[in-house]
């Protein structure tokens, strides 16, 4: 089970490193937000938002609509705050606090009402819910009518080759487990969502040794999150022992870190759902 927690804690203390090793999630987001095609949309939502990248991207591309940038760590909501403020983009009509609504919140349990968005935005994410499922039925319930659901995740493959030379040293979880895109598919016709569209990319990134990876990892607060992880310290032999096992895939000079990126597509029903809407500062 996701320790959320720890999840907080963990993204919390990275977000003044998380930008600078973001690279595959920045260039992931940049694919993602190319697909975003909305006539005047009124309202936008970021699941999810870190630091605010692909949150500050989307209202520049619909200058006339509103957003809500949501995420577990209050650390990362204040950063993109922080973000679309310092910019003070001239495109930006009425100022910041007329567009932006950051929001410290759990994407199972959004503080949303129903048929309140056109987009529910979501750039790998996803992953550190306990419950995908969840996180559908909610998106289905804040959409409106005809809005359109649209996040990347990662998928098993991902870190597949540090998971494999963990496997190698000892029989503890290292690496956070993923969901599989026919589960995905699944989870979205479940939730109601019509016509849904998944794709899978995958992505290599090399690495002069594995701490290089780690290091990766810890500054962007990736750690793993499963409540049974083991407390003990992972000590310097069994590190040693996993570097060895991960050597065995060395090519070129470098170290190969796979990540299976899983972009899924869907679309509320075009029946209402409900009357309450969100509030935006004024």
């Amino acid at each position: 089970m996701i320790n959320k927690q720890r999840i907080r804690q963990s993204f919390n203390k990275a977000v003044s490193t998380y930008d600078q090793a973001a690279v595959l999630q920045q260039e992931i987001g940049r694919r993602l937000l190319e697909s975003v095609d909305l006539d005047n949309p009124q309202y936008l939502l970021d699941m999810g938002c870190g630091t605010g990248v692909c949150a500050q991207k989307l209202l520049k591309k619909y200058p006339r609509s509103r957003l809500l940038a949501l995420d577990i760590a209050d650390q990362m909501v204040r950063a993109t705050r922080q973000r679309i403020r310092r910019q003070r983009p001239s495109w930006w009509p009425g100022g910041p606090h007329k567009r932006l609504l950051p929001v410290c919140a759990d994407m199972e349990a959004l503080p949303l009402a129903k048929a309140s968005m056109d987009l529910v935005f979501s750039n790998v994410s996803m992953q550190w819910c306990h419950q995908p499922e969840q996180v559908f039925n909610e998106c289905r319930r804040i959409l409106k009518p005809g809005g359109h659901l649209l996040l990347t995740t990662f998928g098993p493959e991902t870190l597949q080759e540090l998971r494999h030379s963990w496997a190698a040293v000892d029989e503890i979880e290292h690496v956070n487990q993923f969901t599989d895109i026919h589960d995905l598919g699944d989870m979205l016709y479940r939730a109601g969502f019509v016509n849904p569209v998944l794709d899978i990319d995958r992505f290599t990134l090399t690495y002069p040794d594995v701490y290089a990876l780690m290091r990766d990892l810890k500054q962007i607060g990736a750690h793993h999150m499963g409540e049974g992880r083991s407390r003990a310290l992972t000590g310097r032999e069994r590190l040693r022992r996993m570097a060895d096992a991960y050597e065995a895939l060395r090519r070129d000079g470098t170290l190969p870190a796979t990540y299976e990126v899983i972009t899924a597509r869907a679309w509320q029903a075009d029946q209402p759902l409900g009357s309450r809407a969100v509030s935006f500062a004024q």
